[in-house]
């Protein structure tokens, strides 16, 4: 009996010793969730703007040609997940109270923010009353999060609290493209800058067909969208429109006039060849300097009429350019954009088959110029050994030659 009264004695003790370690475990996981919650709220009640995170290198293929933005968390291999927290109000007071107006999107005002640290962003405000914006603002926050391109716009970070939305991009302080083809402010793009502007382009599209994983659809390239920085690079802009491929083909037809492939109007579905056609209209418009909202298209088909789009392109040069340009590279460059532009989508180049023909261009121009080059280096030479036994005084004569085939040389070089 004594037995039976000591074990149960001994269990109630095991039972009620569990009871109590339960109960603090408990007790102590309650403590820590509530402290959690406490922080969390306090954190979501700051006014902040936290940059966008990506999602590594298994978000995208990498192609040739260290195409990668080199800042990209993908090449530079920086932890894709981390984050740092920005004050709406540094931007309201580096923006002068959004004073400093450098641009005027669809749906809103573009800022130029300049950073006590001295660094320069460009700061795009969604406009208050702009519901379908507000879409679009969380799809290029979305798409920009994951795709890293040099030849695409950087998004830096974004804000959405209180009814004030905006995005903060990498500043490009030479503006959009088509500033410099239609205001007589700015000089005229040579043709060799406008041949790399073009290839710029078509790497950057090239990627979202080609490299991005799903591949996204750009749907808006116009000139007003491509941005160029201080060395007159390239960066595709505004992926408001743009989608992924394998989602909601069947959208609204959205994107901007002149631009518009005939078939993605006539059957609502939008494909990458959508954006070739775009890209082929914009071709156009670097060749010719005219804006497709007036009359860029009438213009092509009527030049393309006698010659099936093959040669004879040189009516319809940039009267900017002044006749400056290879108009063997010219007819190239108009009859691929000619192709791009064919009713049938199938008959259209892909992005990577632009990028082969464009690049195929540029390294036939710089073949060209270095043998020029080579060729002025050796009358040099030639005209110094036949210097060598004159008189003294011919000397000044040769050294100026000389300094003038190096310095047209190094002039037909430079791209």
């Amino acid at each position: 009996m004594k037995e039976e009264l000591t074990g149960l004695v001994i269990g109630i003790s095991i039972g009620v010793v569990i009871g109590l370690v339960l109960a603090i475990t408990a007790l102590l996981c309650l403590r820590y969730h509530g402290q959690r919650s406490q922080i969390g709220n306090s954190s979501s009640q700051r006014e902040t703007a936290i940059p966008i995170h990506t999602n590594g290198a298994d978000s995208c293929t990498i192609l040739s040609d260290s195409t990668l933005d080199p800042e990209s968390p993908v090449k530079s291999g920086r932890n894709s997940t981390s984050f740092s927290i920005w004050n709406n109000r540094i931007f309201i007071q580096a923006t002068y109270n959004f004073t400093t107006l450098i641009g005027q999107g669809a749906f809103g005002p573009v800022y130029k923010a300049q950073m006590s640290t001295g660094e320069t962003f460009a700061v795009k405000v969604l406009a208050t009353n702009s519901k379908e914006g507000e879409k679009e603002f969380h799809t290029e926050v979305m798409l920009l999060g994951r795709l890293h391109h040099r030849n695409l716009v950087n998004l830096v970070g974004y804000s959405a609290e209180k009814g004030q939305h905006m995005r903060v991009y990498v500043y490009m302080s030479k503006g959009n493209l088509a500033s410099h083809l239609y205001s007589e402010e700015n000089r005229a793009l040579g043709w060799d800058l406008r041949l790399r502007i073009a290839l710029d382009v078509a790497r950057g599209l090239e990627y979202l067909h080609d490299g991005a994983v799903p591949p996204v659809i750009h749907r808006d390239i116009k000139s007003s969208n491509i941005l160029l920085d201080e060395s007159m690079r390239v960066r595709v802009a505004d992926f408001g429109l743009s989608r992924e491929e394998m989602v909601d083909k069947h959208a609204s037809i959205r994107g901007t006039f002149g631009y518009l492939d005939p078939k993605y109007i006539s059957s609502g579905t939008f494909t990458k060849k959508s954006d070739v056609y775009s890209y082929g209209v914009f071709l156009f418009e670097l060749i010719a300097g005219r804006n497709p909202q007036q009359g860029l298209m009438e213009y092509i088909e009527l030049a393309a009429m006698d010659t099936e789009g093959k040669v004879g392109w040189e009516e319809i040069i940039d009267s900017r350019l002044d006749a400056k340009c290879d108009f063997k590279e010219l007819n190239e460059v108009a009859a691929l954009a000619h192709k791009c532009i064919n009713r049938a989508p199938r008959k259209r180049p892909s992005m990577r088959d632009i990028v082969q023909v464009l690049t195929r261009i540029l390294k036939s121009k710089r073949c060209k110029n270095n043998r020029y080059h080579n060729k002025s280096l050796s009358s040099i030479a030639e005209e110094v050994s036949i210097d060598v036994d004159q008189p003294e005084n011919k000397n000044y004569v040769t050294d100026h030659r000389r300094d003038e085939s190096i310095d047209s040389a190094a002039d037909s070089y430079d791209l």
